[in-house]
């Protein structure tokens, strides 16, 4: 795919997109209405950050974002009779920005494109997360993601992504798992959060107090 070196940027305070996800939005401002249509008229990318810092003092304007981001691709986009639309993105590849531009009513950016690295990860590796996430999936394993996960026909590359983006995480851990450098480091990274929750899971709410210093 020829990827374009200026793209327009959608931030989102809680949204993180990966590489092979599929993305639902419901698109209403008007801003973003015109930056579907463009999209749509042009080569069909739309770049996802998220939000940072206190952006609900500037969420109106240019609110801060984080330089790393996910571009998706149109694959699907529903007018409404409102002017509203509902879009289908399939994450396609990380990018960093480089350069914000702001000459129309939504934000665009001049970006560079993560390198394509290797979209496997080694089989003693993926048993592992395989066994976390099925740990931290096992209160609620009727749902989608569960049956997901023992799904040998999964690649790697979906399985790492997927579970990244569709696990109950914090943002920050999202964009955390976004920045890492290639699949076997995102990996990792998940493996290290998800020990962390189960652990913060298996220890308990802290009692009140128990963080105070005398």
């Amino acid at each position: 795919m020829d990827l374009p070196s200026i793209i327009p940027v959608f931030p989102l305070p809680n949204v993180v997109l990966f590489p092979a996800v599929p993305l639902p939005l419901h698109i209403f401002e008007p801003r973003y209405r015109e930056m579907v249509r463009d999209a749509a008229a042009g080569h069909g990318i739309i770049g996802m950050a998220l939000l940072r810092g206190n952006w609900q003092e500037q969420y109106h304007n240019n609110p801060e974002i984080f330089e790393t981001g996910c571009a998706g691709k149109i694959v699907n986009v529903e007018a409404l009779p409102d002017g509203k639309f509902n879009l289908l993105l399939h994450g396609v590849r990380e990018f960093s920005v480089r350069r914000h531009i702001f000459e129309k009513s939504y934000r665009q950016a001049e970006i560079s494109w993560r390198s394509g690295a290797s979209a496997a990860i080694a089989a003693s590796r993926r048993n592992a997360l395989i066994g976390l996430l099925g740990d931290f999936l096992h209160a609620k394993p009727a749902t989608p993601a569960h049956r997901l996960l023992h799904d040998t026909s999964l690649s790697d590359e979906l399985l790492v992504n997927f579970f990244s983006y569709a696990l109950d995480l914090a943002p920050v851990e999202k964009q955390g798992l976004l920045e890492a450098l290639g699949l076997d480091a995102r990996a990792e990274r998940l493996r290290e959060i998800i020990e962390f929750h189960l652990e913060a899971s298996r220890l308990g709410p802290k009692p009140p107090g128990s963080d105070r210093c005398h």
